[in-house]
Order: structure tokens, then C-alpha cells, then sequence
């Protein structure tokens, strides 16, 4: 039996899963996990400052140039978008893609970090960046790519839609992280039916989980959400633990 046949039998015959029971786990797993989710959120931030300050800073004078007349002119704005070339917005568009995809591969090295703070198991800074091999890169970006392409469709599509695929599109990096020898395709294919099979319990977590972050983080004086933000990574990840759970005999350190 091949291993994605294996994974998407196991989503098939999953059990009941109960929200308070995985609410409740996710709360202690956070307590193992925080400071690496914090590390994720600084990593984030810092690849991501390049594209800031190239979209923002031009933006920033705009604006001060439109305080010192005192009121809205909309002209400011119109000459910078018009002297966008596009080239220069095809180069905004790559520069998104690729960070994206760099983030992806974050997110993923911290899954991987999860499973080893769940099972006891001693973990590195290094280990953010297990995946940034070339071999897997070429799938990441692939990765991204269609789920760029998901999202944009279910927003052309009056925005609901994007509510069922969220639940999916949370698992993919996931699936990617615990199953990188699986393909690109086969990858999407256990997300999608591991999320229909949970979708509900899937989406209520996600919700809760997101609305607490935010509110603990907030009354952290706002910077308590870069240690907060994470959280709502922890439920889906004990959802797949769950349901597909992790080969016995296969130590996450030697996954190739």
C-alpha cells in the first residue's frame, strides 16, 4: 500500500474527534511551544520588512506630502500608480511569491519543531530551517503557488467559498511538513479530504483559537500577539495527529 493510499484510508476511518478535548490539548501544547511560535512570528517579520518598506515607504511620503496641503489630493496617488510600470508591479508580484514561499517553508520547519516539543524531544533554532533544501523548494513554491490560486479563486467567487477552503488550505503545510516525500498533488489531495472530514470541528478551532490569540495578545500590550499569533497553529496540528498521526519506527530527524 502506497503512503498516500495509507493516509487518505486513515482519513476515512477516522473517530470522532471532541472540540473541548482538543482545545483543552492545544492550550498545554502552547505552553511547550510558545517561545519557538514567537521565533516564527520574528522570522516572519524579518523576511518580510524588504517587501514592506519597497510598497510602504513610497506610500509614506505620499501621505506627508498630503499633510502639508492640508487636505486629501488625490493626485499624488494617481502619479505613483501610473509611473507603476509592468515590470515593476511583475517584480512586487515575484518578490510576494517568493517570500510567501519562504514563509511557507518557515511554517512548515515549525511544525516539525511542534511534534518534537510534543513528544518530548530536543529541538534547535536550526531546525526552522530544515526544510530550505533545494530538493524541497521546487515543491514548496509549488505549493504556495496553487494555494495562492485557491484562495484567489474562492474569493472571485463572492467570498464565501473562502470560508470552506480555509479549513483545507491550513492543512497543506502540515501534510507538506510530516510527508515531504509525498508529490505536490498527493499533498493537496490528503489536505482537502482530511479537512472535509473534519471540517466543522476544523473551523470552529481555527476561529476560537485565532479570536483568543488576538484578544490575549491585545491585552499584552499588542506586542503579546507576536507570542500569541501561533496558537492557532496548535489544533490543526492535533487534529492530524489525530487522524493520521506519525509513522512508528520513522524518527522526525531522519525524514528526507
Amino acid at each position: 500500500m502506497s503512503k498516500i493510499t495509507e493516509i487518505l484510508e486513515k482519513i476515512n476511518q477516522a473517530k470522532p474527534l471532541d472540540f473541548g478535548t482538543i482545545f483543552s490539548d492545544s492550550i498545554e501544547l502552547f505552553k511547550k511551544t510558545w517561545v519557538q511560535g514567537f521565533l516564527l512570528q520574528v522570522f516572519t517579520i524579518i523576511i518580510m520588512m524588504p517587501l514592506i518598506v519597497v510598497i510602504y515607504v513610497p506610500l509614506i511620503g505620499i501621505f506627508l506630502a498630503q499633510s502639508k496641503n492640508g487636505y486629501s489630493d488625490p493626485t499624488p496617488f494617481a502619479d505613483f500608480f501610473s509611473g507603476i510600470s509592468i515590470i515593476s508591479m511583475l517584480f512586487i508580484i515575484a518578490a510576494i511569491f517568493a517570500l510567501s514561499t519562504i514563509s511557507f517553508v518557515l511554517n512548515a520547519g515549525f511544525f516539525r519543531i511542534m511534534k518534537k516539543l510534543d513528544f518530548n524531544e530536543e529541538v534547535f533554532s536550526s531546525d526552522f530551517f530544515y526544510f530550505f533544501k533545494s530538493h524541497y523548494f521546487n515543491k514548496t513554491a509549488v505549493l504556495t503557488l496553487t494555494t495562492f490560486g485557491i484562495a484567489i479563486v474562492a474569493v472571485l467567487l463572492c467570498y464565501l467559498p473562502i470560508f470552506y477552503a480555509l479549513v483545507p488550505l491550513s492543512f497543506i503545510n502540515m501534510v507538506f511538513a510530516f510527508n515531504p516525500d509525498l508529490s505536490a498533488g498527493e499533498i493537496v489531495n490528503a489536505s482537502f479530504k482530511l479537512g472535509n472530514k473534519k471540517w466543522l470541528l476544523a473551523f470552529g478551532l481555527i476561529i476560537i483559537s485565532s479570536i483568543l490569540a488576538q484578544i490575549v495578545g491585545m491585552i499584552m500590550c499588542f506586542v503579546g500577539v507576536l507570542f500569541t499569533a501561533a496558537f492557532v497553529y496548535h489544533p490543526t496540528y492535533l487534529i492530524y495527529k489525530e487522524i493520521i498521526g506519525f509513522e512508528d519506527g520513522t524518527p522526525i530527524d531522519v525524514i528526507e
